[in-house]
C-alpha cells in the first residue's frame, strides 16, 4: 500500500475540517484535532509533513498555536498553512513573521487548497531527504562524521544521566590501501559498504550508534552494555566481517578483515569523551600492532583485554 502523506488540520469547527478532510483526503491521510491543546498534542507525536491551522479558535487562537509549534524541536520545522476568513493584510503579514509557510481563505476554493497543499508537502519532504543525506555517508550508507559529531556527546551525556556504562569503539579495515592499489576504489568502496552494512546488522538497539569516522574507519558507541559483553559482542562482529569471505590481496591475509579496539567507562560528569575516544583509538592500534583482524579492549578498570 503506498504510504500517504500525513496532513494535521487543527479546526474548532467540524464543518470547515470536514471540508478540508475532503478535499485532501483522496491524496493525503488526514488527521483532525477541534481544540489547540488536542493539536498541540497530535503535532508532537504524529509525524505530520504539513499542519493546517484555523487562526480563530476559543482558548489558544492560531497565533499562539503558531508559536507554540515553532517553539517545539520536534514541530518546529513542520510547516504552517494558517486558514482565516480574516482578509485583513494585518494578520498576513502577523502570520507570516511569526513562521507560517503560506495562508489559505475561507471559503476553500478546492483547486487552490490542493495546490498550496501540494506545494509545501513536497518542499517539506524535499528537505528532510536533503537533511537526511548530509547526514548519511554515500559510500557506506550510515551516518557520517557530521551525524557522528552529533550524536557522540548526546550518548555520553545519555550515559552520564542515566548512570550506564558507554563503549566506545573504533573500527579498521585491515591492509585497506592495498586492497585498493590491488583491486581498485570502486571495489574498495564496495568493501567500505559490506562492512558498514554488516556491523550495522548487529548494531540496531536504540542504545547503538554506528558511523563512518573517514576513509577506511568506523566508530560505534554502546551505551548500557557491561565491558565483557560489549567485547564479546564486538568479536561477532568481527568475525562476521571475516565470514564475508571478500578475498583480499595475495600479499595481505587472505579474507578481507577489520581490527577494533573499543574502552567501556561508567562516565562522571568532569569525565571527558575526548579522552576516552583516545583510549579507544590506542586500543585499535595495538590490535593492529598485534596481528590485525582482532579486537582489544580496555575494561572500566583500565584492564587491556585481548581477543588473541
Amino acid at each position: 500500500m503506498e504510504h500517504l502523506e500525513k496532513i494535521l488540520v487543527i479546526d474548532d469547527s467540524s464543518v470547515q475540517a470536514d471540508m478540508l478532510r475532503s478535499i485532501l483526503e483522496e491524496e493525503y491521510d488526514i488527521t483532525v484535532a477541534h481544540t489547540a491543546e488536542t493539536g498541540l498534542h497530535c503535532a508532537r507525536v504524529g509525524n505530520f509533513s504539513l499542519v493546517l491551522l484555523d487562526v480563530i479558535m476559543p482558548g489558544m487562537d492560531g497565533f499562539d498555536m503558531l508559536q507554540k509549534l515553532q517553539e517545539e524541536v520536534v514541530t518546529e520545522h513542520v510547516p504552517v498553512i494558517l486558514i482565516t476568513s480574516l482578509r485583513d493584510a494585518e494578520y498576513e503579514e502577523r502570520g507570516l513573521v511569526l513562521g507560517a509557510v503560506d495562508y489559505i481563505t475561507k471559503p476553500y476554493h478546492a483547486p487552490i487548497v490542493k495546490a498550496r497543499v501540494d506545494t509545501h508537502v513536497k518542499l517539506y519532504r524535499y528537505r528532510a531527504q536533503v537533511e537526511q543525506q548530509s547526514m548519511v555517508d554515500p559510500v557506506a550508507g550510515v551516518p557520517n562524521r557530521r551525524s557522528y559529531n552529533t550524536a557522540c556527546h548526546d550518548k555520553w551525556q545519555e550515559a552520564i544521566r542515566f548512570q550506564q556504562p558507554i563503549s566506545l569503539c573504533m573500527f579498521d579495515i585491515d591492509r585497506f590501501k592495498l586492497y585498493n592499489d590491488t583491486f581498485g576504489h570502486p571495489a574498495g568502496d564496495r568493501v567500505i559498504r559490506a562492512v558498514a552494512q554488516t556491523a550495522t546488522s548487529f548494531l540496531r538497539r536504540s542504545t547503538d550508534f554506528f558511523a563512518r569516522y573517514g576513509g577506511e574507519e568506523f566508530v560505534a558507541i554502546l551505551v548500557g552494555s557491561e565491558a565483557d559483553a560489549a567485547f564479546e559482542y564486538m568479536k561477532k562482529v568481527r568475525q562476521a566481517v571475516e565470514d564475508l569471505h571478500i578475498p583480499h590481496a595475495p600479499e595481505a591475509s587472505r579474507w578481507v578483515t577489520v581490527s577494533i579496539g573499543g574502552v567501556t567507562i561508567a562516565p562522571e560528569t568532569e569525565d571527558s569523551y575526548d579522552t576516552y575516544l583516545k583510549i579507544a583509538d590506542t586500543m585499535l592500534y595495538d590490535a593492529k600492532r598485534f596481528g590485525r583482524n582482532q579486537v582489544v579492549w580496555s575494561n572500566e578498570k583500565m584492564e587491556q583485554q585481548k581477543e588473541k
